[in-house]
């Protein structure tokens, strides 16, 4: 098995990615709290751009959930029509907004188990909308977090909630509240999925990941020695 890491070297992790970006974002394109947990609900399966590209237009006109509804769920599934699985979060959509009319006074609620009582919404979602609308230090473990925790072996898990477990015990408090928009865009533009781009990581000697990707231009001595050390670190597995 890998090397787990250190608290100290959990603590480098982070403190490298809070030096190179010290307020992280998401890219998600919001106007308010409803309009992120909309935007969020439909980013399931589906790229960030794609959906903003989806939302601009119908965020213009429709931004909070009495709009919502009165839109109604035919012209809202013509709207998002270019995201995945567009006709089922548009029922989703629908049934929450009318659900936070009813329950909320049309205001989206501080709290996990009301938002995960949305139609729509999972503890994924829930975290994020914790995270970025009320400054709450949670961890939303995304495809992205999940491949960046198993292969660095920062936080391995077998499911997503393993691997939040495990951010959450090990990342230090400081960093929490900006940790998993780090681990995001880490997964999304440095640790990719199929080759990794492990020349540009910052975080390249803490990683475990034994096949790193060679820096271009590479001698095939140097190329030889990196799938040596991968072939080594999956038969310890």
């Amino acid at each position: 098995m890998p090397r787990p890491f250190k608290p100290a070297e959990v603590a480098e992790f982070f403190s490298r990615f809070a030096a190179q970006d010290p307020d992280p974002r998401t890219e998600l394109a919001y106007i308010n709290p409803y309009t992120l947990l909309v935007a969020v609900v439909l980013s399931a399966q589906a790229t960030d751009i794609g959906v903003n590209k989806a939302t601009a237009p119908l965020f213009r006109n429709v931004d909070t959930p009495q709009k919502m509804v009165e839109l109604g769920e035919e012209r809202l599934r013509e709207a998002i029509k270019t995201i995945g699985l567009y006709r089922n979060k548009a029922k989703n959509v629908i049934a929450l907004s009318k659900a936070l009319i009813a329950n909320h006074g049309g205001q989206v609620p501080q709290n996990r188990e009301a938002l995960e009582a949305l139609p729509g919404v999972g503890r994924k979602t829930a975290n994020v909308v914790l995270n970025v609308v009320f400054g709450e230090p949670t961890i939303a473990v995304d495809t992205h977090i999940f491949r960046v925790g198993n292969r660095t072996n920062l936080a391995p898990g077998k499911d997503p909630r393993q691997v939040e477990d495990r951010l959450e015990k090990i990342v230090p408090d400081k960093y929490k509240l900006h940790a998993h928009h780090w681990l995001i865009l880490h997964g999304r533009y440095i640790c990719v999925a199929r080759k990794p781009r492990c020349p540009d990581c910052i975080v390249a000697d803490l990683c475990r990941y034994g096949a790193k990707t060679p820096p271009p231009g590479a001698t095939p001595e140097v190329e030889k020695k990196i799938l040596k050390v991968a072939k080594t670190s999956r038969r310890a597995r």
